[in-house]
């Protein structure tokens, strides 16, 4: 496997989404930013990506401002570009216009020293879906924990 260290993943993600077709695209940063993620300073929870005259963007993104950054520090939720080529990106805009579909970013990680987004197509878990997720979740945590028992 290659040099990848991940940086946060998005929990909510597979909990309120079917996700298809990943990808891993660049992120355009500025200054600080890369300094602050390295330290474990990024949030996914809320963010998504919207497609914008041919460009791709990531929203709501938070990165943590740099300690030592003074007066050069960026804004912790700016909107950040994300680098694709102009085909990836039509492909993605057909289905989400098309299927209903929406662009999800799933991780960030640094893969030989980059920062790289993973992001994907996700279709919106309906309450009975997520209820059976939690069901099978749990489901899993009582076999473990019966298996745990049963080995002492």
């Amino acid at each position: 496997m290659e040099n990848i260290k991940i940086i946060v993943t998005n929990s909510k993600a597979r909990f309120n989404y079917f996700l298809s077709d990943f990808l891993e695209c660049g992120i355009e940063l500025q200054g600080t930013e890369i300094k602050s993620l390295r330290k474990n300073g990024a949030t996914l929870g809320d963010s998504y990506v919207i497609i914008r005259n041919g460009e791709i963007f990531i929203v709501n993104m938070h990165i943590s401002c740099y300690e030592q950054g003074n007066i050069f520090n960026h804004e912790p939720n700016r909107t950040r570009k994300l680098l694709l080529h102009k085909s990836e990106i039509l492909k993605l805009a057909r289905k989400v216009s098309e299927k209903g579909f929406s662009i999800i970013p799933t991780k960030i990680y640094l893969k030989k020293g980059k920062a790289k987004v993973e992001i994907a197509l996700g279709k919106g878990k309906k309450n009975y879906d997520k209820r059976e997720t939690i069901k099978k979740r749990d489901d899993e945590r009582e076999i473990a924990k019966a298996i745990k028992n049963f080995s002492r």
